[in-house]
């Protein structure tokens, strides 16, 4: 934990030197963190410059789907480990022309668990919770959701279909942090991915002026 402390720290100060504003998304397999991203292309496209590092297991397909968006990408294999270690990030960053670059996405590996334990340089965690997961989560892996700046309830499209309750939710988050905001997206229709796409943007505007 000490040596990874120490790359986060060198990660993070070669962020302000190049004043990048770096976001780790974090969720289960399957929340939807990949589609999330890919939703938000067209908008961040006209207002940021943005790059993804790309973090699983095994595979290229995640870094793939965003490549073919046009996505400066670059896949992190963590080797079986359950999450992406400082010292991968900061390699990995060297991957990018930094000069060029506004903001960098990280998708970390699917997990709820490890991947909120560790500081990889960033800025802020995103918390990502599909409904389909069930309303308990906040409170079954509160560590998450007190360590997150945000929270995305992705799949919303899905409620009709399911017993998720979505205040019961919304209450559970409240419940580890109740000054957490909260987005609604689908991304498969659309609705709310502009929102938090504005607040990303938002927060790049405010971690960069400071």
């Amino acid at each position: 934990m000490g040596a990874n402390e120490k790359w986060a720290a060198t990660t993070r100060t070669l962020l302000a030197e190049n004043r990048i504003v770096m976001l780790n998304l974090i969720g289960s397999p399957g929340a939807g963190k990949t589609l999330l991203l890919e939703s938000m292309v067209e908008h961040l496209n006209k207002e940021a410059r943005f790059a993804v590092l790309e973090g699983d297991i095994e595979t290229t397909r995640d870094a793939e789907r965003l490549d073919i968006l046009g996505v400066p990408v670059s896949q992190l294999l963590s080797g079986g480990s359950c999450h992406l270690e400082a010292k991968l990030v900061n390699h990995a960053l060297a991957d990018f022309p930094l000069a060029n670059l506004d903001l960098v996405f990280v998708e970390n590996v699917g997990n709820m668990v490890c991947p909120a334990e560790f500081d990889i340089g960033e800025h802020a965690k995103i918390a990502v919770l599909s409904v389909t997961e069930g309303e308990d989560k906040p409170l079954k892996y509160p560590l998450l959701f007190r360590e997150a700046s945000a929270v995305v309830l992705t799949k919303t499209d899905l409620l009709p279909h399911l017993t998720f309750n979505l205040q019961a939710c919304r209450d559970n988050i409240a419940q580890v942090d109740a000054s957490l905001p909260i987005f609604e997206v689908s991304a498969q229709t659309g609705d709310g991915a502009q929102a938090f796409t504005e607040w990303v943007l938002q927060q790049a505007v405010g971690y960069r002026s400071a």
